[in-house]
């Protein structure tokens, strides 16, 4: 029946326009139909115009001989005459300022032949549906966009289903994830693999007195594989599973959050037991306090509806509320206390052996050639999540196939990360200055970077543009580094002013370039965190860095500022007059290995390595595993 109205509305609208329209044409026709049914007027005449003072003129001087009037006095056709050829007669149109006594009697007067001419009008009927049938379309045009909107054919209460959840519920989750196919994050699965028993054989923790528990918060960077993991666990479990966004709860009229709330935690009940994804949780879970007006808002509201439901008076037994943030600093604390989000799974960044695991677990459908190693890649690739590692993979597969090869072979992993760490390849340089300038720089960084023996090793050197970058020197840590100490910063740094000091002694202080604008930038960065927040600097272990960002320098005084200042400028100054030291004393060896980066383009750090050691002794370090055993 529903469906029927709905397809009667549908017809009505186009035809009750076309009625609507019909009626408007027809009133207008009426008026040029009542215009031209004068007894002297053909519609195949043309018909010129006169002004209404020419025409009382042309009356007193006796050369109007017919006057048909029109529109109730408003417009009339006339007849007049030639004075010099009387059998000349000329129809003329005159707009009338109406139907006056005056004009009458002067006609009369002239004994002029007039007559006047009744307007037709519209039927009544027509008047009365024209004039009801407008707002009837709008009335029905307005019910069906409510009931477009609401999402459904309509029905009672269906315009108010902006309180309905939005989560995406499937009965019999079938993710096609498992626990096998998300790899690197192990100590993650086996936090997860106990809420997947609780939800399958809750009676044996519940016979010992344990209680299920009621959340569980997945925590980590973007891309380390926390959506899924949730999915893996829903998988796994086999059970109802409800997944949505943080931000579906949220809604510009206050209340409605709070009511989607309510609402999935009741279908959540209906089909316990049951789990609940919250993706972002961020988007509603911020700390209260922060809005206008006392943080009385839409969103705040919306927590308190969920942290109430989470842990209130009515027990949610069977329900597990899963979520994923990236932010837990900004999280309300009320949220993270035990009893609602009862553990915080930390998923992180994966160190060699996690890496070796996505890779592993990625390289299923792909075609690798026989001598590329996944293990050497893992090394390649300190500090790329998972969701990098199968973009890096997917990248070289692409460029497999844009190169019409078989499989993938070392080439095409090898752009695969140049490409994602620094962008697209661009065009070769021409041979010239400034291509030689640039040599030396990218020298200057890889040089100091293997002589310095706290400094990670040198992995390429290029001159090939990548993104913005004209030359790019890669450095590739021996393993992952959770803790980096003094004389490693202290490395890092001459590194970074290795270009710098390679421009400024080859080709003069004057002569520098702007290419170190972003070394200088990084420089900056460390030699102040050494200072306000590692505490290695001559101020003693005092962290400044919450007084500095707080109130941006507001918060200490100048006394202060100015001996962080004067400490950042004096590890920078020292660490720079070293590495120009150690540039002049290896002057030979960087033009020789000049020379051969402008004639080959790309150095890769072991052919780099053999020339430096023929000149200089390199100090004992790991060397970079290729990519190939």
């Amino acid at each position: 029946m529903k469906q029927n109205w709905r397809l009667i509305a549908l017809w009505l609208l186009p035809f009750g326009l076309i009625i609507l329209l019909g009626t408007q044409v027809f009133s207008n026709n009426n008026v040029v139909q009542a215009r031209s049914n004068g007894p002297n007027l053909s519609t195949n005449t043309a018909i010129g115009r006169m002004s209404y003072g020419r025409f009382l003129e042309y009356i007193e001087t006796d050369r109007i001989t017919a006057v048909d009037i029109y529109d109730g006095g408003r417009n009339a056709i006339v007849e007049v005459v030639d004075p010099d050829l009387k059998t000349r007669v000329q129809k003329l149109r005159v707009d009338l300022p109406g139907l006056t006594p005056e004009l009458i009697d002067n006609l009369k007067e002239e004994h002029i032949s007039f007559d006047i001419h009744p307007a037709r009008t519209t039927p009544i009927y027509l008047g009365v549906l024209g004039n009801l049938l407008f707002p009837f379309l709008l009335i029905s045009l307005l019910i069906f966009l409510a009931r477009r909107s609401s999402g459904g054919p309509g029905g009672p209460g269906q315009a108010m289903q902006f309180g309905k959840t939005k989560a995406r519920f499937l009965m019999e989750s079938e993710t096609g994830i498992m626990f096998n196919d998300v790899a690197g994050v192990d100590e993650a699965k086996q936090d997860l693999e106990e809420i997947v028993t609780f939800l399958k054989t809750p009676d044996k923790f519940t016979s010992l007195g344990a209680k299920i528990p009621k959340g569980a918060l997945l925590v980590g960077p973007p891309g380390t594989g926390k959506t899924l993991l949730a999915k893996a666990v829903a998988g796994e479990a086999g059970v109802p599973f409800f997944a949505l966004s943080g931000s579906e709860f949220v809604e510009m009229f206050v209340g409605v959050g709070a009511s989607r709330v309510r609402d999935l935690f009741k279908r959540a009940k209906e089909n316990s037991p049951c789990m609940i994804f919250i993706d972002e949780i961020d988007a509603v879970g911020r700390q209260r306090g922060s809005g206008v007006g006392g943080g009385n808002d839409e969103r705040e509201q919306t927590l308190n509806q969920l942290l109430t439901e989470m842990d209130g008076f009515e027990g949610n037994s069977g329900i597990i509320l899963l979520a994923a943030t990236n932010r837990v600093d900004v999280l309300d604390s009320a949220l993270l206390r035990p009893g609602r989000f009862d553990r915080q799974v930390n998923v992180d960044p994966p160190d060699i052996n996690g890496r070796l695991s996505i890779l592993k677990v990625h390289s299923r459908n792909k075609k690798l050639a026989p001598g590329v190693s996944l293990e050497a890649i893992a090394r390649r690739t300190p500090g790329f999540s998972g969701a990098d590692l199968a973009n890096l993979l997917n990248e070289a597969a692409i460029l497999t196939a844009r190169r019409r090869k078989s499989s993938t072979t070392l080439i095409e992993i090898d752009d695969a990360v140049d490409r994602i760490i620094a962008g697209m390849e661009g065009k070769p340089l021409a041979d010239g200055a400034n291509k030689r300038l640039i040599a030396y720089h990218e020298v200057g960084h890889a040089l100091v970077g293997t002589l310095v023996k706290q400094h990670d090793p040198v992995q390429k050197v290029t001159l090939i543009p990548r993104g913005q970058a004209q030359g790019l020197t890669w450095f590739s840590p021996d393993e992952d580094q959770t803790l980096v100490s003094r004389g490693q910063l202290k490395a890092r740094i001459m590194g970074a002013l290795g270009g710098r000091a390679a421009e400024a002694v080859v080709f003069g202080h004057s002569e520098i370039t702007t290419g170190a604008g972003s070394d200088i930038q990084q420089v900056a960065s460390l030699a102040r965190q050494m200072v306000t927040r590692f505490g290695m600097s001559n101020l003693g272990p005092v962290s400044l860095e919450s007084q500095e960002m707080s109130l941006g320098r507001d918060g200490m005084s100048d006394a202060i500022a100015k001996r962080i200042d004067d400490q950042v400028r004096e590890i920078v100054q020292n660490l720079y007059d070293d590495t120009i030291s150690l540039i002049k004393a290896n002057r030979s060896c960087m033009d020789c290995v000049v020379e051969l980066l402008i004639e080959k383009e790309t150095l890769d750090g072991n052919e780099f390595r053999a020339v430096v050691s023929e000149f200089a002794e390199i100090p004992d370090k790991e060397r970079f595993s290729p990519l190939i055993e």
